[in-house]
């Protein structure tokens, strides 16, 4: 019986390590694209390979879906028509999109306007945690001297 109830503390112990471990995504970048779609393939070359490892990236995770095949669980505005169609979501719901891929720099501009427009959702997990106070926004602490007793 002790075993049991140690194994059951070890268990909701892992469990717990594992829910405060993994950070809870408010956000996500829903790229609508379909087969055959040139600008998907532009957009494949020139961003797909650097869009995790950036800011952006981090801030709205990728998830990619077929025109044709829209998950039911997320919930647009509007149908997209035009591929691709990158759809800013939170908890499923659209927040706001950009349609087509008109080249690399337009596109991080758009999406970086898009991110700005929508930080609660798209903060990362220690942006919070690490921003100052607004008050004290330009002050920085004061360092402290210890002295030895």
């Amino acid at each position: 019986m002790a075993w049991a109830g140690l194994a059951r503390v070890v268990l909701v112990s892992v469990l717990f390590a594992l829910i405060t471990a993994v950070p809870v995504r408010a956000a996500e970048l829903v790229m609508v694209e379909q087969v055959g779609c040139p600008w998907c393939e532009a957009w494949d070359r020139e961003i797909a390979p650097a869009y995790p490892k950036t800011e952006e990236g981090k801030r709205a995770p990728l998830r990619r879906v077929d025109l044709h095949d829209l998950p039911e669980e997320l919930e647009f505005k509007s149908r997209p028509v035009f591929t691709p169609t990158f759809v800013l979501m939170e908890e499923g719901r659209e927040l706001q999109r950009i349609e087509g891929y008109a080249g690399d720099q337009f596109f991080w501009f758009l999406l970086g306007q898009m991110l700005e427009a929508h930080p609660e959702a798209t903060a990362l997990p220690d942006e919070d945690a690490t921003a100052l106070p607004e008050e004290d926004a330009t002050a920085l602490p004061e360092a402290k001297e210890e002295v030895p007793e």
